[in-house]
């Protein structure tokens, strides 16, 4: 910790009302510099204008000559520096470092305090206006625009005098704040944004506040803690955050650049898709109903229906109901879901349509047409009794025991476990034995 050089004025004259720690101080006869603060014992480093100046075991120095001071004892750094000035007008300025939100005033002060009339102040030479009663100017709360060189002037006796001109530096009390965290997240997962800013190490540090906006909408805070935690987000959470820090008392106050949060939908994935019958093999003409779910994805969630390389969708939402279906309804179906952000893809499905037996004739070679869906079954009739099994019925050397009509059934079994069974019959073939 550096040590603190506070003056004490010894002087004939009425005592200062004004005690330290302000500079510069006038020289009305004689200036006593003591230097305070942490150290070992021992001698004490003295420093006049920027040169060391004497050595001795005291912590106290008596100065008649006009110049900046600055001490050091053994173990601490250099003290800040007191400018003594023998100037006839002096303007006071306190010695301790300056932050951001102090209380200060500056004085405008005359030798063997004589009264001075119509005090103007200015700041790197520009006039900050009006006369100042009591011949002080007040800086609180400062800010960093407070900064600058100062000067004054009065009249004393209807004398215009002019100060020197002394430089106050204000410094951060703390820096601007930066808000981080990440720029993108899937809902349902944590958020957690920290706004960073560093106390000056000019000074102890105190308690700071934080408060959490979104939007220009305050979400959190004022707390103690630079961070926000949100368990779970959701869509609603995205938007434009900013974080705001300010001292105790709220004379000093800053704010983060804003930083822009998205929260994406839980994307779509295990698309799955089934049918009802099962298998997705329907009789030509019954109902079928293909049903779409997702095993991950937040909603709203799109579906549509697509049946091969057919651009236009069949139908929407996650069920697609076919009442009576053709021979064109055949082919591979897929069902497709979107949350907006992305799109997910169930694995085809072959719809088979199967078509029931009809149309059975006979003729004297091989068919020359489908009569229904495989696995068909033919059953010849011989005068209404059935005579033998397959699509082709051979009779060898026909002899008068063949006479007779002829028809053949075609059957197929249709449906879940072949559970609907189709039959079609031929019309009768007259078949006649001349002698």
């Amino acid at each position: 910790m550096s040590p603190q050089m506070v003056l004490s004025l010894q002087s004939h004259h009425r005592p200062d009302p004004f005690p330290s720690p302000f500079q510069p101080r006038p020289s009305a006869s004689l200036v006593t510099l003591t230097c305070q603060g942490l150290g070992t014992a021992g001698d004490t480093t003295w420093y006049k204008d920027g040169q060391r100046w004497v050595q001795n075991s005291w912590n106290r120095f008596t100065v008649t000559k006009s110049g900046t001071y600055k001490c050091q004892r053994h173990g601490s750094g250099l003290s800040p520096p007191v400018t003594v000035l023998s100037d006839q007008l002096v303007l006071q300025v306190p010695t301790q470092t300056l932050l951001e939100g102090d209380e200060v005033k500056l004085r405008c002060r005359v030798r063997q305090d004589t009264s001075v009339s119509r005090v103007r102040f200015y700041q790197d030479g520009k006039d900050l206006g009006e006369y100042f009663r009591g011949a002080e100017l007040s800086l609180s709360p400062l800010q960093p625009n407070h900064s600058g060189r100062y000067h004054c002037a009065g009249s004393v006796r209807f004398w215009p005098l002019s100060s020197s001109p002394v430089t106050v530096t204000v410094h951060e009390l703390f820096t601007v704040p930066v808000l981080e965290g990440p720029p993108e997240l899937i809902e349902g997962s944590p958020l957690n944004l920290s706004c960073f800013s560093t106390p000056s190490p000019l000074r102890p540090p105190a308690p700071l506040l934080h408060l959490f906006y979104r939007d220009g909408q305050l979400v959190r805070g004022p707390q103690v803690s630079p961070q926000l935690l949100v368990p779970a987000v959701g869509v609603t959470d995205s938007g434009n955050y900013s974080c705001h820090v300010r001292s105790e008392g709220g004379a000093v106050q800053k704010s983060s650049a804003r930083l822009c949060v998205t929260v994406h939908r839980v994307p779509v994935s295990g698309v799955s898709l089934w049918a009802q019958p099962p298998g997705g093999q329907v009789a030509l003409g019954d109902r079928l109903v293909l049903s779409c779910a997702v095993a991950a994805g937040t909603g709203p969630l799109s579906f549509t229906w697509h049946r091969g390389d057919l651009g236009t969708p069949l139908g929407t939402g996650p069920r697609l109901e076919l009442q009576h279906v053709g021979d064109n309804d055949s082919g591979q179906y897929q069902c497709r879901v979107s949350d907006g952000d992305s799109v997910a893809k169930s694995v085809p499905l072959n719809v088979t349509i199967l078509v029931p037996v009809a149309n059975a004739t006979i003729t004297p070679g091989p068919l020359s047409h489908q009569v229904g869906s495989a696995p068909v079954t033919f059953t010849w009739l011989h005068n209404g009794q059935e005579a033998a099994r397959g699509p082709v019925l051979e009779l060898g050397d026909v002899s008068v025991g063949h006479s007779g009509t002829y028809q053949c059934v075609a059957t197929n079994q249709l449906g879940q476990d072949g559970h609907r069974v189709f039959r079609a019959l031929s019309p009768e073939l007259a078949l006649e034995q001349w002698l």
